[in-house]
Parts: C-alpha cells; sequence; structure tokens
C-alpha cells in the first residue's frame, strides 16, 4: 500500500511531520518562536523571492521558514493534514473562522461587486456581510436555502444584479435551522454567471458538517471554509479558522493573511494538529449520538418539531434529496422548536442539567443555546422570522456522552417546558 493511499485518519497521526527533523520527537514540538535564522545571506533572499512571489520555485524547491506571521512549523503541518480531509491542494489556517470568513471576502471582493448568499447564515457572517462590506461599497443578496438557481439567476436578471456577482457563499447545513443549499447547483450557477477574466467564486462553510460528512470541493465548490474551533477542534478550548482549495486561490488568501496577520499561533496549530487525531472517532460518536437524541425528540409530544438531518424523508422532497446527494452522514446538530415560546424556550434551556448552556459546537461536551437571543442576535426581527429563528428554536450540539445520560437530560429539561405551559395558561 502507497503512502498516498492511506486515509486522512492514519495519516492524522504523522502527515507533515518527520521525527527526524526533530531530534526523534514522535509528535511535532511546539515551535514557539516569531523568527527564523537564516544560514546564508543568499538563503535569505531565496526564500523572501518565493514569500513574495517575486519568482516561481526551482523544481522541489519549497518556501522556508521566514517569521511566524508568514510561515511556522507548526502552521504548515496542519494545514497539510487539514488539506487531506477535503482532497485539497492547499490550506491556510487562521486565528478564528470569522478571521479566515474576513480575508476570504477581503480578498475576492472589491467595491461594486455583489455578493451571493444563502440565508440563514451565521450571525457574526450575517453582521460582517451587511455591515462590514456595506461600508466599502460592496453589495449583497441573500437568497434562501428552497430557493433553485433558475428562480435566483431570474432575481438577479430582473434587478440587473447578474454582472455585478463576484462571489456565491454558502452555509449548508444552515446554522441554526439546517436547511440545505445545493452545492453542485450552486456551483453551476456561479459558472453560468462568470465572464472572462472575472470568474465568481462558489465558497462553502462547511462547519456544521466538518469534513467527514460532506465535502464541498467534490461538489464543485472553489473554497471550503471551517471554523475549526467546532468539530476541528472539538475541545472547546481553541480558537481558529481554516480556508481550503486550490494552491493558486490559497496561496492568494495567504497573501491576504500576511498582511492582516490573522494567522494562527504555533500553540493553536499545536492544538488543532493533536485534536485532529481523534476527529473521525470524535465525530463518528457524536453523529450516532445525535441520531438517537433527534428520534427521541421528533416524538416528544412538548417537542413542536425537530429539524435534523436524519429525519429527513421522501416527503421532504428536494431537501431530502440533496441530503442524499450531498452529505455522507447526518451530522450532531439539531434544531429543537419546543411547544410554545420564548418562555418555554427558556424553561426547557434553564432545566437542562448535562447539557451545557453555551454558543458554539462541535465540541465534546454537548452544548444548548437559543438563536434568536444569543447567537443571532444582532439580526433585525423581521429577518429572523424570514430565516425562520423564532424564540421557540433551541440548538442542540450534541457530544460524546452517554446518549441514554443526554435523553434522560433532556426529557427532564422538557418537564420544565410543561410547566411553563401551564402556568401561562392559568393566567
Amino acid at each position: 500500500m502507497s503512502h498516498q493511499k492511506f486515509r486522512p485518519e492514519s495519516l492524522m497521526m504523522s502527515h507533515g511531520h518527520h521525527a527526524s527533523d526533530a531530534q526523534g520527537a514522535v509528535k511535532v514540538p511546539v515551535f514557539q518562536t516569531s523568527t527564523f535564522a537564516f544560514r546564508s545571506a543568499e538563503e535569505g533572499k531565496a526564500y523572501f523571492e518565493l514569500a513574495y512571489n517575486l519568482r516561481d520555485a526551482d523544481g522541489e524547491e519549497a518556501p522556508g521558514m521566514i517569521y511566524s506571521r508568514l510561515n511556522n512549523p507548526n502552521l504548515e503541518v496542519v494545514e497539510q493534514r487539514l488539506s487531506l480531509w477535503d482532497k485539497a491542494e492547499e490550506g491556510a489556517v487562521f486565528s478564528s473562522g470569522m478571521a479566515a470568513i474576513s480575508t476570504v471576502m477581503f480578498e475576492f471582493l472589491r467595491p461594486g461587486d455583489l455578493l451571493l448568499y444563502s440565508s440563514p447564515l451565521y450571525g457574526g457572517t450575517m453582521h460582517f456581510i451587511s455591515e462590514v462590506l456595506a461600508k466599502i461599497g460592496i453589495g449583497a443578496m441573500g437568497f434562501r436555502a428552497g430557493e433553485n438557481a433558475d428562480e435566483i439567476l431570474s432575481r438577479l436578471r430582473a434587478e440587473g444584479l447578474d454582472r455585478r456577482v463576484a462571489m456565491i457563499y454558502i452555509e449548508s447545513p444552515a446554522n441554526p435551522t439546517n436547511a440545505l443549499t445545493d452545492i453542485e447547483a450552486m456551483s453551476l450557477m456561479a459558472e453560468e454567471l462568470s465572464h472572462p477574466g472575472r470568474p465568481v467564486l462558489t465558497v462553502v462553510d462547511n462547519t456544521y458538517m466538518g469534513p467527514l460528512w460532506q465535502h464541498p470541493l467534490e461538489l464543485g465548490a472553489d473554497l471550503v471554509l471551517y471554523s475549526a474551533t467546532k468539530y476541528l477542534g472539538g475541545h472547546s478550548d481553541l480558537i481558529a479558522g481554516a480556508v481550503l482549495g486550490s494552491r493558486e486561490l490559497v496561496q492568494r488568501v495567504k497573501n491576504m493573511r500576511t498582511f492582516l496577520g490573522n494567522m494562527a499561533t504555533p500553540w493553536t496549530s499545536w492544538m488543532l494538529s493533536r485534536s485532529l487525531e481523534t476527529l473521525s472517532l470524535r465525530m463518528e460518536k457524536q453523529c450516532r449520538n445525535a441520531q438517537l437524541i433527534a428520534r427521541f425528540l421528533s416524538n416528544h409530544p412538548l417537542v413542536e418539531r425537530a429539524r435534523y438531518l436524519g429525519l429527513l424523508t421522501e416527503a421532504d422532497g428536494e431537501q431530502y434529496e440533496i441530503y442524499r446527494r450531498q452529505c455522507l452522514a447526518p451530522g450532531a446538530m439539531i434544531s429543537v422548536y419546543v411547544r410554545g415560546g420564548e418562555k418555554e424556550a427558556f424553561a426547557f434551556l434553564n432545566g437542562l442539567k448535562l447539557f451545557k448552556l453555551a454558543v458554539s459546537l462541535g465540541s465534546t461536551e454537548s452544548l444548548a443555546q437559543h438563536p434568536a437571543t444569543m447567537t443571532h442576535a444582532g439580526l433585525p426581527p423581521e429577518v429572523l422570522e424570514e430565516m425562520d429563528i423564532n424564540g421557540q428554536l433551541v440548538r442542540l450540539s450534541i457530544g460524546i456522552e452517554h446518549p441514554d445520560d443526554l435523553i434522560y437530560d433532556l426529557e427532564q429539561a422538557l418537564e420544565r417546558v410543561e410547566m411553563a405551559i401551564e402556568e401561562v395558561a392559568a393566567l
């Protein structure tokens, strides 16, 4: 079996690191340094020529270490390992998910351009689009997850916006509703909207599914993004982001990262490398737990509805078909609409004992939060309503605890909902 045929979960232990380069250390040491010494002035010149794209690499020549804002052994190892999961040519790791998102948008969007985006999106991304990009003259137009490419194109052309589109930004499944967008269809639409010398890029935030359960690059996307804080880090102890794709596009992103200075630190990169070793184990366990919990919630009388990819059936039409084509598993994120409203949802959240009441997702511990008043609180009420984000909605991120314990915790917390409903009825 050749080295290239080993699966990512096997290569996470050693890829990109050679023990002989680190006095036999099996694990990558932490290279906690800001700068690197050159062996000669000629070597320093050669390194900078490559770093600033002043010439092409000579044969197998690779960029050398210069300064940790440009590159660092820990940063390079984690970028190489991350690239394996999505079969990407290159990766770039950042200080946060929002750093990854904003750097990509700053690099590929210009004043006068239009960003086409799926709705709903993570609240932080929406704020960046509506507040920051708008200030520099970059327009934006959203489309619903169930809206097909022909409908979107008709809207664009009717408003004379089709020639302004520079990027299609997709979050699928959507945060926090689990709504799916057809990545392949959007990639084909991007090709149709492209013009010579002006390609329209398809960028996918794949945080909800992680690199195990969905592969956007294989579906035609140009770049895939992650909040690496979530499943990739997976222990609620680091903040990071990642961008993966072709060498040409990622190199442009890295150049922008160099001057924004928002790369991941050596320590964060080392911690992320550690976490990648158990990524498949954690995500598989989380997914198994979520499937059991989703079935429990979907049958509970105090749950109005539960949205989870594993609950989709043929009756759900296009959403089910997209799921079958696009996803390898249903993941571990569940959207629960409890009976009642905000009061009942708060009673449920306050009654949880094992689940932690906290934002974020994809960690070893199970988390619960209220999107309308937490992660998406900055959005106008009419936008929240359009996104199906209301007072009833609770977002659950399922961890690796015993599923029976998680179900018991949810069951006893739902008793609080019944009490809250009875209190309202008594008024």
